[in-house]
């Protein structure tokens, strides 16, 4: 039976109350009157128990929260939260993160039809996993799970701002990944077919992958400015986190850097048509699906088409794990086989992880440049 407590430093009463599975749960009742205080925890217990069904819960709350703050409890579809709450994330996160949330909750959006213009309370587990489900058949599972975590954080800020009083998403559970769905190293001799078929840009591009372990759009992004020879060293931040990179120069790189043209003007972009596609579109995307072809061409992977959706790349990977992101996995793999420390590795490739990053800063730089040495010419 549900019962009240109090904390020590509180003013508003707390709903003790056991859930379906009979374990104790304790939320807020947000009041200050006992008497509705008590029916608020009886219906998160009839919620929890699964005896009353979420529609009815909200009911009676919105006619206590009506009588305590003299205004109505917040409505939303689930189409005008969405937009509220990217609204509310874009100052809040990366250009990149943003885009990351409205391609998953465009997603979603057309997965509900007409049903994303009724009230948000309306969306069930159920449904998140009928979501899910549909999205896992055709695309990746790392793309299945990046939309489901999109709409858990949605979910939880619906329930935070008192729109839902469940979250609908809290017992989601991510799909497995499969085999097909992990990405792999490429071997030497699979880069080197790569670079055979590349133009200069592309086979530079390839080369820096390799040598810096770093992500297609921020090389792309990359100046002049960002190089130092004279401190054989390459420095920039991140375009996903804002992290600060700091990498030597692996002498392979340095070659190849010393046989490009310089630019003309300070800042400059390193590989110019790369830079010019980055900036137009805003995300590596196009450059992902050009870096596919050359995969294609290179025996590596099977060639398909590129037709833009309006909703990102959601289509499973055919080419055995191999992307551009795989020159990362490259880069890793090849430097613990020579030995290098786990942590001078990712400490190397710039692992964005804070809890990694606070776990490896006693990493100096020169252990990086020991580390950047063993890297083999390709």
């Amino acid at each position: 039976m549900a019962s009240l407590t109090r904390k020590p430093r509180s003013r508003f009463w707390i709903a003790c109350f056991r859930d379906i599975n009979r374990r104790q749960r304790r939320r807020s009742t947000k009041t200050t009157d006992r008497k509705k205080a008590i029916k608020i925890a009886e219906q998160f217990e009839g919620v929890a128990q699964r005896k009353l069904p979420s529609r009815v819960v909200r009911e009676t709350l919105a006619e206590l929260y009506r009588e305590t703050y003299n205004e109505a409890l917040p409505v939303a579809s689930v189409r005008q939260f969405v937009a509220d709450w990217l609204r509310v994330k874009e100052p809040e996160v990366s250009p990149a993160t943003l885009s990351f949330y409205k391609k998953s909750t465009t997603k979603f959006l057309d997965f509900l039809g007409p049903a994303a213009d009724l009230d948000i309370v309306s969306v069930t587990r159920a449904t998140l996993i009928e979501f899910r489900n549909q999205v896992a058949q055709k695309a990746s599972a790392t793309t299945t799970n990046h939309d489901l975590k999109a709409l858990k954080q949605l979910f939880q800020a619906a329930r935070r701002d008192g729109y839902i009083i469940e979250d609908p998403s809290e017992f989601v559970e991510p799909v497995r990944k499969t085999e097909r769905d992990t990405r792999r190293p490429f071997t030497i001799p699979e880069i080197r077919s790569v670079i055979e078929v590349a133009d200069s840009e592309w086979r530079s591009l390839i080369l820096f992958g390799l040598y810096t372990g770093q992500r297609l759009g921020d090389l792309a992004a990359l100046s002049w400015d960002n190089i130092d020879l004279a401190r054989n060293e390459i420095r920039f931040r991140t375009r996903k986190t804002g992290k600060r990179i700091l990498i030597p120069i692996a002498p392979p790189l340095r070659a190849h850097i010393e046989s490009l043209p310089a630019g003309d003007q300070p800042g400059s972009p390193v590989h110019p048509k790369a830079f010019a596609t980055l900036t137009r579109q805003g995300r590596s995307g196009n450059l992902s699906n050009q870096f596919a072809n050359l995969l294609a061409q290179a025996g590596l992977r099977e060639k398909t088409p590129h037709r833009s959706s309006g909703k990102g790349r959601d289509a499973k990977r055919p080419s055995g794990g191999l992307s551009f992101h795989s020159l990362r996995h490259t880069a890793v793999s090849l430097l613990k086989d020579a030995g290098i420390p786990e942590a001078v590795v990712m400490e190397l490739v710039g692992h964005d992880s804070q809890q990694m990053s606070a776990h490896y800063t006693h990493v100096g730089f020169p252990a990086l440049e020991r580390a950047a040495a063993v890297l083999p010419k390709v």
